[in-house]
């Protein structure tokens, strides 16, 4: 038996199936990426099985684009030789807000429940909700399972979580709940395996699109940059990240409304709207120019920045782990970002973070480093995959 993992965009679905062996979730053994689900969209299904890599533009049929595809997905699943029998869909749900701590089978009235957290992660709520709605309809027969980015982050204190508001409006669930917690369990479980420091203060940098940092201690969140939405903390592919909300009341006063606001802080902001040439941090650094070297810097002073803030909570740090797009990969942020945190006796290991770009979880530190530093390329579809075999 396996389970499905799923992670449903406004115009992609990631796919991984994990099997079961003894009761412990297993590496994947077959995943995949379906692009052009937007309206009016051509869909193309990418998928790796044993070693082989394929690709497919999949047939005009009824339905939309992702009805299409799903259907696409479940003949792949049924036809393909080898591949063990599914158990249960676990799909990647952004928020959970006060009322969901842990995964839960979707029912109707979950799926209403939830869908009313949409305006909190409006780039991924939605979508995330559509592709539960959507595989219920293609699978009926198995359970959907929907595990929550923000799960991860119910340890944090009263003292972290709640803003400086009336008690009115924290009462209505205003407060920090944090985000990206499916890739920091995976993080924290895979550097625990690896490394007894990990029981201790943990800085885990989360370095993607979506940007944010988390401060573990035994193993559990402490502290994390982002809030209420996804939008707060550091800065990120489009997103502004930390913002002081004067800037909004001022474009309020200017006749903003509520769209352009929306469209501004989500998809206009961060990398892209530094630089004016790409939210794609691979791209910057390909282009040299005076803009993309503004962006890139930035970007890099807020990782620091907030390092710095999170460390001097936890009263020191054990360990620093990247991970994500640009965190696995973009060599010379984790060297700028080691070099400005070397006060904390932090040493780099330079040909080890020169290798580290693959998807193997490597240290870079030298031996001597008073702070072990990983890097980890995460899988959130194997901690979701694990919770729905839980909860099953």
């Amino acid at each position: 038996m396996a389970i499905l993992a799923v992670n449903a965009g406004s115009s992609t679905l990631k796919f991984s199936l994990h099997p079961l062996k003894g009761g412990q979730v297993q590496s994947s053994v077959l995943t995949g990426n379906i692009q052009g689900l937007e309206p009016g969209g051509t869909p193309e299904m990418g998928w790796t099985f044993d070693g082989q890599s394929q690709r497919k533009t999949l047939p005009a049929g009824a339905g939309g684009p992702f009805q299409r595809a799903l259907a696409s997905l479940r003949d792949l699943l049924v036809t393909q030789a080898g591949v063990p029998a599914i158990e249960a869909v676990a799909h990647r749900v952004v928020h959970g807000g006060q009322e969901f701590r842990a995964s839960v089978v979707v029912t109707d009235a979950v799926l209403e429940r939830l869908t009313a957290l949409n305006s909190l992660a409006p780039l991924h709520q939605p979508h995330n909700l559509e592709g539960v709605r959507a595989f219920r309809v293609a699978f009926p027969e198995l359970p959907q399972i929907a595990c929550f980015d923000t799960a991860f982050h119910g340890t944090l204190s009263e003292v972290d979580y709640a803003f400086a508001l009336p008690q009115a409006l924290a009462q209505q669930g205003v407060r920090r709940y944090g985000f990206h917690g499916l890739s920091y369990q995976y993080i924290m479980d895979t550097l625990q395996e690896r490394s007894p420091r990990a029981q201790g203060r943990v800085l885990m940098a989360h370095l993607g699109n979506g940007a944010s940092l988390c401060a573990a201690r035994q193993g559990r969140s402490f502290a994390t940059t982002m809030g209420f939405s996804a939008l707060d903390g550091l800065m990120m592919g489009t997103r502004t990240g930390n913002l002081d909300p004067g800037v909004m009341l001022y474009l309020l006063e200017q006749g903003w409304d509520h769209k352009r606001l929306q469209d501004l802080l989500y998809k206009q902001s961060g990398l892209l709207g530094v630089s004016g040439i790409s939210a794609d941090m691979r791209r910057l650094r390909s282009d040299g120019s005076e803009a993309a070297t503004r962006a890139i810097e930035m970007f890099t002073h807020r990782v620091v920045r907030e390092s710095g803030a999170l460390v001097a909570l936890m009263g020191g740090l054990d360990v620093l782990a990247f991970s994500g797009g640009i965190g696995e990969h973009d060599v010379v942020l984790r060297a700028q970002v080691c070099e400005r945190l070397g006060f904390l006796g932090l040493q780099l290991d330079e040909a080890q973070n020169q290798q580290a770009v693959g998807e193997v979880v490597m240290p870079i530190h030298r031996a001597g480093s008073a702070v072990e530093v990983w890097v980890v390329p995460t899988d959130e579809g194997r901690v979701a995959a694990r919770e729905a075999a839980a909860l099953l």
